[in-house]
């Protein structure tokens, strides 16, 4: 509750007035008891003897009853009307801030929390602190006054059936809490993973759908995600049945609590003289007590948001603890363009205390003007190198310069600034193709973006959409294959005019005509720039500067195509492999 109130804090005013209302609100929801009270004594001890009693007295505790009760709505109305305008105006700067930050980690992060988890914080748990602001802080408070009220009451008017009425509530909360066994926070950490598994499952299973549909498989032969649901609902079974004998006595206990005034009643009711004052003692408490299960409810539902809401927050705290890549705003400036990689390491953690290095001392000099290529076995590192070059991570040892200067001391902004991606996995957003393009400059024309889509070989495939340049890629069935998005990616690149380009595996999904155009639209791309091409097919970095051979994090060769080929190394092994899968064809047996 602190930590929420913390966020809330530039609208603390509102929230501490809603507390206030809400209080007040509590204390008015009593009256029309205590008027009920003043009327039962009305007629039982003040004109006992009388044929009809003291109507403008009963009248006047009815209008204060009346009163009780609008005072009740009004002020409760005005709570929440104050706690939901602190909260949607929380909610609006955290949900900003919190995307700010996000984007502020290394990018990294995003690959090894998924989609699925980043989903459900920003969505369901910060969405969860308006909630509690707007709904559960003004009932906490209410939930803290109305018992102490209730229980002033209760032992006011005669200590007896109060404390009758105590024990009844003490037995209810002694039952509740005995399947309580002190977890409940270790159980909400367990629900929150359970749900964020099961998310990331099921945004995983989505995406792969063509896959699933092509080979026959059902969401119960998609292991992860079956087993995700599987754990999530044997989790929710176990926790709510440990609370199927307690939960149930709880309920039954605090509306029967009348039931204890009875044996009490008749205990007291022996030894009197006074039949009115005891009647009227009586027959309020009757009507009083059946109110204690309404505000002891509240209290447990109150008490299981607090639960919840402490796991939410939880959550959204560890992305926030996430450190952030430092910023260096200082003014060196590069000289020249040149990627330099000295004695560079990197390590993640994969999983919880497990450490896996992906680069190990790993140094080499990639020229402006000229074109880096860098090969090797699947889980290598090359991916690894890409990301590094753009800040995506930060290394583990060793220092990564572009013109001399390290690039955690180049501003960030102008870190993206210098540097143009197009990676294997393109992602377009749900926005016309001219709007997807403009991302890599957003202040190119309409004819600056048609000829960087020429140069990537994708301006027919775009006239012939429904609405050319203006189609909404995503909206009214508009798919576009693997390569056409891809070449979208390279005209963002070209755009975007950046003088160091990193490409991985940049033709990935091109057949081979179009393979044959991109290599001819790089041509535009690359021109006088650092380029550094994580490639597997062989064929395209034949013509490169420099080939990097990265195997298990190490640089285990380095040169040109026909010197590598010379030393007869790993690159050897690589080619002819790829020639041989190139002139791999079926044997039928017949004479060709």
């Amino acid at each position: 509750m602190a930590r929420c109130l913390e966020l809330a804090s530039e609208h603390k005013g509102l929230v501490i007035i809603s507390g206030i209302l809400s209080a007040l609100a509590a204390v008015c929801s009593f009256i029309p008891y205590l008027s009920i009270y003043f009327v039962i004594r009305e007629l039982i001890l003040v004109f006992p003897d009388m044929p009809a009693a003291d109507m403008p007295a009963i009248l006047m505790c009815g209008w204060f009853a009346l009163a009780g009760i609008a005072g009740n709505v009004v002020l409760y109305f005005c709570a929440l009307m104050c706690s939901h305008l602190a909260a949607f105006g929380t909610l609006y700067e955290l949900k900003l801030n919190f995307a700010d930050y996000i984007t502020a980690i290394p990018l990294g992060y995003h690959l090894t929390i998924g989609s699925g988890r980043m989903r459900k914080i920003m969505d369901e748990n910060i969405e969860s602190i308006e909630k509690f602001i707007a709904h559960q802080f003004p009932d906490f408070v209410a939930s803290l006054v109305a018992p102490l009220i209730l229980v002033i009451i209760l032992l006011a008017v005669d200590w007896r059936y109060g404390v009758a009425s105590l024990l009844g509530i003490v037995l209810a909360f002694a039952i509740q809490f005995s399947g309580f066994n002190g977890a409940a926070k270790e159980k909400m950490h367990r629900f929150q993973s359970a749900q964020e598994d099961m998310n990331n499952a099921s945004v995983e299973y989505v995406r792969g759908m063509p896959e699933i549909k092509a080979f026959n498989q059902t969401a119960d032969s998609f292991k992860r995600l079956s087993r995700s649901i599987t754990d999530y609902t044997s989790f929710i079974l176990e926790y709510a049945m440990g609370w199927r004998n307690c939960m149930p006595a709880f309920t039954a206990i605090i509306h029967s609590i009348y039931l204890l005034l009875i044996p009490v009643g008749i205990l007291i009711g022996r030894n009197v003289t006074d039949y009115r004052n005891y009647s009227l003692t009586f027959i309020f408490y009757l009507i009083l007590v059946p109110a204690i299960s309404g505000i002891l409810n509240k209290i447990m539902f109150i008490s299981e948001s607090f639960t919840q809401i402490d796991g939410n927050v939880e959550r959204m705290e560890e992305i926030l603890h996430i450190p952030v890549l430092p910023d260096y705003r200082g003014g060196v400036k590069e000289q020249g363009k040149d990627i330099v990689f000295d004695h560079v390491s990197f390590s993640y953690e994969a999983e919880a205390d497990v450490v896996v290095k992906a680069l190990d001392n790993v140094s080499f000099h990639a020229r402006q003007g000229e074109v880096t290529a860098i090969v090797g076995p699947s889980g290598g590192g090359k991916s690894t190198i890409a990301n590094l070059i753009s800040r995506f991570w930060d290394v583990t040892e060793g220092n990564i310069q572009i013109g001399g200067v390290d690039i955690r001391e180049i501003p960030l902004a102008e870190l993206m600034k210098q540097v143009g991606f197009v990676f294997q996995d393109t992602f377009l957003f749900k926005q016309s193709v001219l709007d997807n393009i403009r991302m890599g400059n957003p202040d190119a024309t309409e004819e600056q973006v048609i000829e960087a889509t020429k140069a990537a070989q994708c301006h027919e495939f775009i006239e012939k959409l429904p609405n050319g340049y203006h189609t909404v890629i995503g909206s009214s069935g508009i798919r576009l294959s693997g390569g056409e998005r891809q070449r979208i990616a390279i005209a963002r690149a070209i755009i975007k005019d950046s003088p160091i380009i990193v490409l991985d595996e940049a033709t990935a999904f091109s057949d081979p005509e179009n393979e044959y155009l991109i290599q001819k639209a790089f041509e535009k791309l690359i021109k006088d720039k650092t380029v550094v091409m994580i490639a597997h097919r062989l064929s395209t970095i034949r013509n490169a500067d420099q080939i990097l051979v990265i195997e298990q994090g190490h640089l285990i060769e380095q040169g040109i195509h026909d010197g590598l080929i010379a030393n007869g190394g790993k690159y050897t092994q690589m080619w002819n492999s790829y020639v041989e899968s190139v002139n791999w064809k079926i044997h039928t047996g017949k004479a060709v």
